[in-house]
C-alpha cells in the first residue's frame, strides 16, 4: 500500500502551494500539486483604465518584482497599436536581465542551495583544503584559508549556541545529502556573500524605474528622463553606476555562480536522471534587438518542444484560441460553458467555485477539483515553462550562443545532452542562462549609450496615450519570459475601460492540477519516481519541486497514509 505524505505549505517559495505524493517501496508513484491561495487580481481590473494595469498587476508577486508590469504594459501597447522608442526597449531589457541575474542568484543560493548543501557538515571542514578547492574553481578573491576559518568559527558558534538563525531546522545530516564537508562550506560562504550582491545589482531597478521591488513603467515606454548630460534625470554619472552593477553581476555569476554548479554536481549525477517530468517545453521569447515586433529579433527565441524531440521545434501563436487554453476541471472554479471546456484567455473566467475541505483537513480529494490554479495547456499538451525550456528551445534552434554554454557545461561534467531533461538539468540551466543574459545586459547598455551619444533622448510614445484616439473595441497580448518562464497576459477593452484581463503565468503551466484528460502537469510528472529516503524529511520531494523555483518560508507539515500527524518542522 502506498504511503501518501502532505507537504503543505512548501517552503522556500513564494505564496502557498501544497504537495501531496504517494510514495511505495521508496519513491513517489504519484503526486498532486495544489495553490491553496488566491488573488483574482483579473477581476480588481475590470472596469479599471488599462494604462494603470501595470501598476495593479506588478503587486501579484513580489518575487518577480517587475515581469508583470513589463507583460502588462506590452499587452495594452499591443492593443492599442503603440510602438515604444527603441532607448525605451533597450531600458526595458537592462531592468529584464537585472531582475533574471538577481532572481537567479537568489534562488540558486537562498532557495534551492539547502537541497543540496549540508550546514552543518561544513563545520567538518578543513578551511586549508576549502581554500584549495575554491582557488581550483574560480579566481574568486574570498576564497583564502583565514577566510573560511573565519567564517567556520562564526558557524561553529551559531551551532553551540542553539540558535541556527537562517540555518535552523533543515534536513542536517540526511543521507541525501552528499557533499564533502568542504564545498558545503564554500557553498554557505557565497550563501552569505549573494545575500550582499543582491542588495547592490537591484539599484539598476531604482536607478531606471524609481524603486525596487515594483519599478515603475509606461504604456509607450519608460517613464524616466535621460540623457548623457541631463542635470535632473539619468545622466552619465548613474548610467556609469549601472555599467558597473552589470560588469560586477558578471562578475559573480562568472566567478561565484556558475563556478558552484559544477562543483556541487559531480555529486549529484544520479539527479540527471531523476525528475524529468513531461518533457515537453514551452517558450514565448523575449528580448528583442529590433523591436518588440520582430520575434526573429528576441535573444531568447520562441518555440515548443513536445516528448523530448529537439529536432522539431514548433511555433506559438498566442492569438490563436486553439492554441492556448484554460481548464477548470479539477479547480476551485466554474466556467459557463461546462468544467470541462478550454478557454482561450481572451474568453477567459475567474468565477471561484471552492468544494474542497473545510480546514483543517488530512488529504485533499484528488478525484475532483483540488487546486486554485487553473491548468493551462498548449494544443492540448501540457508542456513546462522555464530556464530549462529556454535553452533548450536555444539549443534547439541552431543559436550558436546557447550551444556554446550548454555544451561546454555538458563536457565539463561528462554528461550528454539528455542530462538536461531532469532536476540537475533545470537546475544548471538556470546558471547557463545567467551566463548568457549577464553579456547581453552589457550589449544592451552600449546599444543605450550609443544612441544618446547619437542625440536620440526618446524614451517614451505618447501619440496614442489620449483615449480619444483608441478605438470603441481593442485586444492585446503582451507577453514576456519571466525568470520562472514563458507568462503573458491577454486584455480586452471596451469604451476606453478594461472589459477582460486574464493572466496565464508560468506556475500556472508548472504547478496546475490534473486536466480533463488526465494529464499531469510539469510538477506532479516531474515528482514520479523521485526517490524519497525518509518519509518524515523528504528533502528529495522539495529539490525537484524547488527546481521549478515556485519562488515564503513558512512550516512543513507531514502526514503518514492514515492522516495521522507525524511531523512538523520548519526549513529553511
Amino acid at each position: 500500500m502506498a504511503e501518501r505524505i502532505v507537504i503543505d505549505p512548501v517552503t522556500r517559495i513564494e505564496g502557498h502551494l501544497r504537495i501531496e505524493a504517494e510514495i511505495k517501496d521508496g519513491k513517489v508513484t504519484d503526486a498532486y500539486s495544489a495553490g491553496t491561495m488566491v488573488r483574482l487580481i483579473e477581476e480588481i481590473l475590470k472596469g479599471r483604465d488599462p494604462r494603470d494595469a501595470w501598476a495593479f498587476v506588478g503587486r501579484v508577486c513580489g518575487v518577480c518584482t517587475s515581469v508583470h508590469s513589463l507583460a502588462s504594459v506590452r499587452t495594452v501597447e499591443d492593443a492599442l497599436g503603440i510602438v515604444i522608442p527603441p532607448n525605451a526597449e533597450l531600458v526595458r531589457n537592462i531592468m529584464f536581465c537585472t531582475q533574471y541575474l538577481h532572481d537567479h542568484v537568489v534562488h540558486f543560493y537562498h532557495l534551492h542551495a539547502f537541497d543540496w548543501v549540508d550546514v552543518i557538515s561544513a563545520l567538518k571542514a578543513d578551511p586549508d583544503e576549502t581554500s584549495g578547492i575554491a582557488q581550483s574553481i574560480s579566481n574568486w578573491p574570498r576564497s583564502s584559508p583565514g577566510y573560511f576559518s573565519d567564517l567556520q568559527k562564526r558557524l561553529t558558534r551559531f551551532v553551540e549556541s542553539g540558535q541556527l538563525g537562517i540555518f535552523a531546522n533543515g534536513y542536517w545530516g540526511h543521507s541525501a545529502y552528499k557533499l564533502p564537508p568542504e564545498i558545503n562550506l564554500i557553498g554557505v560562504a557565497h550563501y552569505l556573500e549573494a545575500l550582499e550582491w543582491q542588495k547592490e545589482i537591484v539599484k539598476v531597478h531604482a536607478i531606471f524605474g524609481g524603486k525596487n521591488p515594483h519599478p515603475n513603467y509606461l504604456v509607450g515606454g519608460m517613464a524616466c528622463a535621460i540623457g548623457l548630460d541631463d542635470v535632473s534625470g539619468i545622466n552619465a554619472t548613474r548610467l556609469a553606476q549601472v555599467h558597473q552593477l552589470l560588469k560586477d553581476a558578471k562578475e559573480f555569476v562568472e566567478q561565484v555562480y556558475i563556478p558552484d554548479i559544477l562543483a556541487v554536481a559531480p555529486y549529484y549525477l544520479d539527479w540527471a536522471s531523476i525528475g524529468g517530468g513531461l518533457g515537453s517545453y514551452m517558450v514565448y521569447g523575449d528580448l528583442p534587438t529590433n523591436g518588440f515586433n520582430d520575434p526573429t529579433s528576441f535573444k531568447f527565441p520562441s518555440g515548443v518542444i513536445l516528448n523530448k524531440d529537439i529536432n522539431n521545434v514548433m511555433d506559438v501563436d498566442l492569438r490563436n484560441d486553439e492554441e492556448i487554453q484554460e481548464f477548470v476541471a479539477r479547480s476551485w472554479y466554474n466556467y459557463e460553458a461546462g468544467d470541462d471546456a478550454g478557454l482561450h484567455p481572451w474568453m477567459g473566467e475567474s468565477k471561484i467555485n471552492y468544494t474542497g475541505p473545510k480546514p483543517p483537513y488530512d488529504f485533499l480529494n484528488v478525484d475532483e477539483k483540488y487546486s486554485f490554479i487553473k491548468t493551462p495547456r498548449w494544443k492540448g499538451n501540457p508542456v513546462e515553462v522555464g530556464p530549462l525550456a529556454r535553452m533548450l528551445v536555444g539549443y534547439a534552434r541552431g543559436r550558436e550562443d546557447f550551444k556554446e554554454v550548454v555544451d561546454s557545461a555538458l563536457a565539463k561534467l561528462k554528461v550528454p545532452l539528455t542530462a538536461l531533461f531532469s532536476t540537475l538539468g533545470r537546475t544548471a540551466a538556470r546558471g547557463l542562462e545567467s551566463l548568457l543574459v549577464a553579456q547581453w545586459a552589457l550589449e544592451f547598455y552600449d546599444q543605450l549609450i550609443t544612441n544618446l551619444k547619437n542625440g536620440d533622448n526618446r524614451m517614451a510614445n505618447t501619440d496614442k496615450f489620449n483615449p480619444a484616439k483608441w478605438e470603441k473595441q481593442a485586444r492585446g497580448v503582451g507577453f514576456t519570459e519571466a525568470p520562472r518562464g514563458a507568462l503573458a497576459h491577454w486584455i480586452v477593452i471596451e469604451d476606453t475601460k478594461i472589459k477582460n484581463y486574464q493572466l496565464v503565468v508560468p506556475t500556472t503551466w508548472n504547478a496546475s492540477p490534473r486536466d480533463p484528460k488526465g494529464q499531469m502537469s510539469a510538477y506532479e510528472a516531474a515528482l514520479k519516481d523521485t526517490p524519497v529516503a525518509d518519509p518524515e524529511q523528504p528533502v528529495e520531494i522539495l529539490r525537484t519541486v524547488h527546481s521549478f523555483d515556485p519562488c515564503l518560508a513558512c512550516a512543513v507539515h507531514i502526514y503518514d497514509e492514515e492522516g495521522k500527524h507525524i511531523n512538523r518542522a520548519k526549513v529553511v
